[in-house]
């Protein structure tokens, strides 16, 4: 058995952008996921993604690990942004670019 908090801590802590979902950035498998790869795509960021579907422990582990029921989730420098509401609230308010070139990750869309 795996340590899945210590998993979950080192992916966060090594990926400037990680995104737990439902599926892969190519096959979301809800649409809450597919919003936020969209999102993420648009603005031209980088991301690693994690497929909570394919590791139960993981899953769980997840929702323990930021406090927050709901998946997908975004980090972002280590920093826990939201699910898929408050991603696109962000995004539609400008918001989340201003927190990503604040972060500095880089992305191929202009502010």
């Amino acid at each position: 058995m795996t340590d899945i908090p210590k998993t979950i801590e080192a992916d966060v802590a090594n990926n400037d952008v990680l995104l737990f979902m439902k599926g892969t950035p190519d096959a979301p498998q809800c649409g809450f996921s597919l919003q936020v790869v969209q999102i993420l795509r648009y603005l031209g960021v980088a991301y690693k993604s994690v497929d909570v579907l394919a590791d139960p422990e993981i899953r769980q582990g997840i929702k323990d690990y930021s406090n927050w029921p709901t998946i997908p989730q975004l980090y972002i420098k280590g920093e826990f942004v939201g699910g898929c509401d408050i991603v696109r609230e962000m995004f539609q308010a400008g918001e989340l670019q201003d927190f990503i070139a604040e972060k500095g990750v880089a992305t191929s869309k202009a502010a």
